[in-house]
């Protein structure tokens, strides 16, 4: 984002204060609430979660933390409201994923260090390719199998075009030299009806909302993207036991503004890492298909940056062009 002279003023002002008494100022931190900005629905995953370590952080920080949801922008704007806040550690966004294809496809604008301050990842957990429980697929293998008998027959759920749903599905029809036609929904609802139906023939979901499809029967798991067999479904294979190399973890991670002083993203990141070996804790991000994946701010930055650099690879290859 461009650096306005009232941003420019608004940064060396938040500075000054921050250094002018740092030992002082940085030692008392938070004296004032802060605020957590989702940007996606209420009800989701990254809401549930954002609420679970707000309610967890509170207490030991001194402070209360107020959690908003700002949808724009597929995230962007709660993005954007964060990288343009005053460097004190006050003003928070649970990233998910999406932030990297987004920044991959040209959605965002990153510029590393210059776009946030990084305090750890949070949690991660895999996409899972699932068919409707009475599918004649029986199998990933079987998946590409008739992908290859057929082409451009087999259809996929995707979100959008260059969502990450659709680089994993791109990402998979090139190393399986396939061709697999994705169709976007904006909502799981209508996308769950047409595969069950037999509309479209396969879901690419993540595990938050996946796993609990196919643990009430609805739904067979043909595959996760996760390196090795997840831990919470073992018994599901996964993408690479097929294709070697092909393996992806969506995650969610905390970032505050840029520039902020590291003892105050240390402060937060050891209470970020504090609240997630909570028994409860641990319990509530299994119930939705998560493990708690903490980090240091430099392996959340480098994580990202990799995922973007990954991204873009396979926009390029593949020439895939987002409107």
């Amino acid at each position: 984002m461009p650096l306005t002279r009232r941003r420019a003023l608004a940064l060396a002002t938040a500075l000054a204060a921050t250094s002018a008494l740092p030992a002082r100022a940085q030692s008392n931190w938070p004296q004032r609430s802060l605020r957590i900005l989702i940007g996606t629905t209420p009800g989701g995953s990254p809401d549930i979660i954002g609420r679970l370590l707000a309610d967890k952080m509170a207490g030991p920080l001194g402070q209360s933390i107020t959690v908003e949801n700002n949808t724009g922008g597929g995230g962007g704007i709660a993005a954007g409201i964060v990288t343009n806040a005053p460097p004190d550690g006050h003003t928070m966004t649970l990233l998910t994923a999406g932030y990297a294809s987004g920044a991959a496809v040209g959605k965002f604008k990153f510029d590393g260090d210059n776009t946030f301050g990084f305090i750890t990842m949070v949690c991660s957990y895999p996409f899972v390719y699932m068919v409707p429980k009475d599918s004649p697929i029986q199998s990933f293998p079987d998946m590409l199998a008739r992908a290859k008998a057929n082409p451009g027959k087999l259809s996929y759920v995707i979100t959008s075009l260059g969502a990450v749903y659709h680089l994993i599905g791109t990402w998979v029809g090139g190393k399986a030299g396939v061709d697999m036609v994705p169709i976007s929904y904006r909502g799981s609802s209508a996308a769950v009806t047409d595969v069950i139906s037999g509309r479209v023939d396969v879901m690419l979901e993540p595990a938050t909302s996946g796993f609990p499809r196919i643990h009430n029967g609805q739904f067979r798991a043909l595959a996760v993207t996760s390196p090795t067999r997840y831990p919470l479904m073992p018994d599901a294979p996964t993408v690479a036991e097929t294709l070697p190399g092909v393996h992806y973890m969506s995650w969610l991670g905390m970032a505050t503004s840029p520039h902020t002083p590291r003892p105050i993203i240390e402060r937060l990141n050891r209470e970020i890492h504090r609240a997630l070996e909570l028994p409860d804790v641990k319990q509530k991000l299994r119930e939705g298909g998560n493990i708690a994946t903490p980090s240091t701010p430099e392996g959340m930055k480098k994580q990202i940056e990799d995922e973007i650099a990954t991204w873009k690879e396979i926009v390029a290859v593949n020439k895939i062009k987002v409107n």
